[in-house]
């Protein structure tokens, strides 16, 4: 299967830039980056995709037994970075499309310029033996796993808000509701369980190209302290704050958001 159609890639931007490739989180698409893709693409390659299973993926490559786990869409993130041949690139993976730059780095190093982990999390459920706050006890994972399964787009109504923050400016919330609603129940049945189920805390360590860890001030779904612990477990990382609150500053702050991006690229090239 043709990897670019199969993962709906677009390249647009400065030809022979440094290349920057853009990647979404849970229930979302790469329309998620379209306030922060003309701000970049004055001065890089921009690449994005749609994970398969969202946006205009090719849903008949999408199965259980290849999806069921990050390793399938780590495998999907170094097939179209290969499938580019552009040479390395500087991975922005935002929420759990982090940890699948944390792996795809970690299993072929070579691949990346760069790292920027935008809102992680290695890992959303608390471990208060080990002194690490994920920000969800385990209950409160099953719970939001069990309504999921029970009205997903009821579910999508009630936590999409939630998720982006921002409750003054509540058109943010229903785009990211919208976003949910248009993916697939089963595919999200799975895709949530590997998003709030996975623990790559352990991987960390064994990144070892350059890294900017993005966390918002304000983020409901991964603290602060989940930022400095991802932070201070990758060797040499960077971590900076930004003003934007939310889960989705590049929808929040797209400006900002691009700005870091856009320094730590220049940077790392």
């Amino acid at each position: 299967m043709d990897v670019r159609s199969r993962n709906h890639v677009t390249v647009t931007g400065l030809a022979g830039g440094p290349v920057v490739v853009l990647a979404h989180g849970f229930g979302c698409d790469q329309n998620m980056w379209r306030l922060v893709v003309p701000i970049l693409e004055r001065d890089f390659t921009v690449v994005v995709f749609d994970h398969v299973g969202a946006g205009g993926s090719q849903l008949s490559a999408w199965s259980r037994e290849r999806y069921s786990s990050l390793d399938g869409y780590v495998s999907d993130v170094l097939e179209v970075c290969q499938d580019l041949g552009l040479g390395p690139v500087t991975f922005v993976g935002h929420s759990v499309s982090a940890m699948m730059g944390v792996l795809a780095a970690v299993r072929e190093p070579g691949a990346f310029a760069g790292l920027v982990l935008l809102a992680p999390s290695p890992c959303f459920v608390d471990d208060p033996a080990a002194g690490y706050r994920g920000g969800f006890s385990a209950e409160d994972i099953d719970e939001l796993l069990d309504s999921l399964d029970a009205n997903y787009l009821g579910w999508s109504g009630a936590m999409a808000p939630v998720i982006m923050g921002n409750p003054e400016r509540p058109e943010l919330g229903e785009e990211l509701t919208n976003s949910f609603c248009r993916t697939d129940p089963e595919i999200a049945r799975v895709f949530a369980r590997v998003t709030f189920l996975s623990d790559n805390r352990a991987d960390l360590a064994a990144v070892r190209v350059p890294t900017l860890v993005a966390q918002c001030s304000h983020d409901a779904i991964a603290p602060p302290e989940v930022g400095s612990f991802v932070h201070a477990q990758i060797p040499g990382s960077r971590l900076v704050t930004l003003n934007a609150t939310g889960h989705c500053p590049q929808l929040a702050a797209p400006e900002e958001t691009a700005a870091a991006i856009a320094a730590f690229t220049r940077a790392a090239a």
